[in-house]
């Protein structure tokens, strides 16, 4: 399920983040913990502990290929829906990402496709004449582009790591590269039916570099930090994450749901 968590919070960073810090180092994501395939369920709430949206991840390993698609659906009808797919030789290598959000919880509908290895960044929209207009841009990116892949990268991290920085594309219109600080906050304490647990809490920053970086938080434009939590040990976990799905957004946390069922019917003889 952790997979989740880096579709999720690749994709919020992603409409988060509205300018370009330049000069940051790229360095490949090692591999410490490889993916698998799966089925997980996931829900979204709201501050107030509604639920808005109800989430499916199916993800599908072949080789050192995985393919993973989550989707989200919303009560008003609103759907998320994002697939990513990505390598796992040694570090983890983004190949595409297409990324789709619409419907009334959307302000800014988004459809954005990244294609690492043609470098090419493709965004559909609708025109003021509600005709599909399509933008292609060419791009040379970085071997830690990390869109759908950020909580793999914290769930990768060695113990003692301090910090670590990664890139993210979006689309602000013009697709471009920003940089995610990702910084393990120590543990925080939650149970599992009634017996105590830790959890890894990380913070994910964006830095906006330059002008941007100092007007921002005067204009009060700088966006919100992530917060996520993971289970460590030799087989990590995702829990549950917290932060905006979009630019302007509320304050939502994303977690493992758990199936209800209905009360089971009297055995015969009862």
């Amino acid at each position: 399920m952790e997979r989740a968590a880096a579709l999720r919070s690749g994709c919020l960073l992603a409409a988060l983040a509205c300018c370009w810090q330049p000069g940051a180092t790229a360095q490949p994501i090692p591999v410490r913990h490889v993916e698998g395939t799966l089925h997980g369920f996931l829900s979204l709430r709201a501050q107030d502990g509604r639920v808005v949206a109800v989430g499916d991840l199916a993800q599908v390993a072949r080789g050192d290929r995985v393919t993973a698609h989550l989707v989200f659906h919303f009560r008003d009808g609103s759907v998320d829906d994002d697939t990513t797919v990505f390598s796992e030789r040694g570090s983890f290598r983004l190949i595409t990402d297409h990324h789709i959000q619409q419907g009334p919880t959307f302000p800014q509908p988004m459809d954005l496709t990244i294609d690492v290895p043609h470098g090419q960044v493709t965004s559909r929209s609708k025109g003021k004449d509600g005709k599909d207009e399509v933008r292609s841009d060419q791009m040379s990116l970085p071997p830690d582009l990390a869109n759908g892949l950020v909580s793999l990268v914290a769930k990768n991290l060695p113990p003692q790591t301090p910090e670590v920085k990664v890139h993210l594309l979006v689309a602000t219109p013009r697709p471009r590269l920003v940089t995610l600080a990702i910084s393990p906050r120590g543990e925080q304490e939650f149970t599992l039916a009634g017996s105590p647990r830790k959890a890894m809490h990380f913070e994910i920053k964006i830095e906006l570099g330059g002008v941007a970086g100092v007007v921002a938080p005067v204009l009060g434009k700088q966006p919100p930090d992530l917060h996520l939590w993971i289970v460590g040990g030799d087989a990590p976990t995702f829990l549950r994450e917290q932060g905006p799905f979009f630019q302007d957004g509320p304050i939502w946390t994303m977690e493992l749901a758990s199936p209800d069922w209905p009360a089971a019917p009297p055995s015969a003889g009862n």
